[in-house]
C-alpha cells in the first residue's frame, strides 16, 4: 500500500467497500471483492475438511457461540485448534488461510511475532508462560459460505484476528490486535529485529514534525497508560476526543499521517485495507485526531491514538521498560460484523429487498 505524495487524498473512493459484496468502484471492483470472499470461503472450508472429527470438534463452533466475543492477546488457555495439533498438510491449509486472509506483510508480522516466542523462551528464566510458536489457534464459527454468516479467527500470544460474514451484506475484519515483546530483539542470533518497527518509528516522526504550537495540542499530559485503554473489551466506544486534529496538521503531516495508518491497515489483504482507508475518506478526514502520551525519545514508555467518527487504533509501547507493543483497530459499530448482521438479518426477515438466498 505504498503511495506518494497526495495520493491517498486522489485515490478518493476508488477503494472498495468494507462491505465485500458490492464496491465503490463498480463491476470490476465487485468482481474482485467476490473473488476474494470466494477465496476465503474455500481456504476455510478446505482447512475444515483436512481435520479429523476429534480436530473438528476443537476447530468448528456454531456461529451465535458466544466463544465469538471470547478474544484476547494475553498467553492464556484458548479454545480452538492449536497449530501444534497439525500434521503436515493440515498445516498447510492453515498456512493458506493466512495466506487468503492477510496480505503478504501480515503472513510476515504473523510468523516474525509468532517466532519471538522462542525469543522469550529463551530469556526469561523460570517464566510462568509456556512460550510456544505453535500454541496459535484457528477457530471457525459457523459453516464458510458467501451467503451464510460465518466468522474466523485467528489468535495466541500478541495475534488477534477476527473476520466476520454477514452473507450478502459483506464481511467484518475488526478487532485486529498485534503486539511484539521484545519491541526490539535486543540480544542474541535475532538482535535488532523489529517487528512492529514500521508502527513506531512512523508514529514518533509523526510527533517529532510538531512545531510548539501543535505539540501543545498533540502531546497530553501525563504518563504513558501501561496497556492499551480499550484492552480486550467486546465492545468499544470513541475516547475523549483530544490530540491534534487533521486540518491543524500542515499537508506534509497529513501525508505522515496517511503513511501511520496506511501501515497498520496493511497487514489486511489490499482490498480489506483498501476499504478500510476508504471508509476513513467517507467519514471525513477533518475527523480524525492523533494523540500522544509520554517520551518522544526511542527508547522512552509511550502512547499514541488515531481517532474518527467510526474507528480507533490505539498503539502503546510502556511494559518491560518500553520494549513491548500492543497495537489495535477497533469498530466502533462493526466489531465482530455487529453492523452488517443486522443487515444480513433485516434482509431475511424482508426478503422482498432484493436479498438472496
Amino acid at each position: 500500500m505504498k503511495t506518494g505524495k497526495n495520493n491517498w487524498l486522489v485515490r478518493g473512493l476508488c477503494g472498495l467497500s468494507l462491505l465485500l459484496s458490492w464496491s465503490l468502484n463498480g463491476a470490476q471492483a465487485q468482481d474482485v471483492s467476490v473473488a476474494l470472499t470466494d477465496d476465503m470461503v474455500s481456504a476455510t472450508s478446505g482447512f475444515i475438511s483436512s481435520l479429523s472429527e476429534p480436530q473438528r470438534s476443537k476447530a468448528v463452533f456454531t456461529f451465535d457461540a458466544e466463544e465469538r466475543f471470547n478474544w484476547h492477546f494475553i498467553p492464556r488457555t484458548r479454545q480452538g485448534l492449536p497449530l501444534k495439533e497439525l500434521d503436515s498438510a493440515q498445516l498447510e491449509a492453515a498456512m493458506q488461510i493466512l495466506r487468503t486472509f492477510l496480505s503478504p506483510a501480515g503472513v510476515s508480522r504473523v510468523e516474525q511475532i509468532r517466532s519471538l516466542e522462542l525469543v522469550l523462551r529463551e530469556t526469561e528464566v523460570n517464566g510462568r508462560f509456556v512460550r510456544d510458536p505453535d500454541l496459535y489457534f484457528l477457530s471457525v464459527f459457523g459453516t464458510p459460505s458467501r451467503e451464510g454468516a460465518w466468522a474466523l479467527r485467528f489468535e495466541g500470544h500478541h495475534i488477534a484476528f477476527n473476520w466476520t460474514f454477514a452473507g450478502g451484506a459483506g464481511m467484518a475484519s475488526t478487532p485486529h490486535f498485534l503486539g511484539s515483546n521484545p519491541a526490539e530483539v535486543r540480544s542474541g542470533a535475532r538482535s535488532g529485529l523489529r517487528v512492529l518497527g514500521a508502527e513506531e518509528d512512523h508514529g514518533r516522526a509523526l510527533v517529532m514534525s510538531l512545531n510548539a504550537q501543535q505539540a501543545a495540542l498533540a502531546i497530553l499530559p501525563g504518563e504513558a497508560p501501561n496497556d492499551i485503554i480499550t484492552g480486550n473489551a467486546r465492545e468499544v466506544t470513541a475516547l475523549e476526543e483530544v490530540g491534534i486534529r487533521y486540518d491543524v496538521l500542515t499537508e506534509e503531516q497529513r501525508e505522515m499521517l496517511h503513511r501511520l495508518i496506511e501501515e497498520i491497515a496493511s497487514v489486511q489483504p489490499e482490498a480489506i485495507a483498501e476499504a478500510r482507508m476508504a471508509k476513513i475518506r467517507e467519514q471525513g478526514l477533518e475527523n480524525l485526531r492523533f494523540a500522544w502520551i509520554g517520551g518522544t525519545e526511542r527508547g522512552a514508555a509511550h502512547y499514541y491514538r488515531i481517532q474518527g467518527p467510526g474507528f480507533l487504533i490505539e498503539y502503546d509501547n510502556t511494559q518491560n521498560d518500553a520494549n513491548h507493543i500492543h497495537l489495535v483497530w477497533r469498530d466502533f459499530s462493526g466489531d465482530f460484523g455487529t453492523d452488517l448482521l443486522r443487515q444480513h438479518y433485516d434482509a431475511v426477515a424482508n426478503p422482498g429487498d432484493g436479498h438472496v438466498h
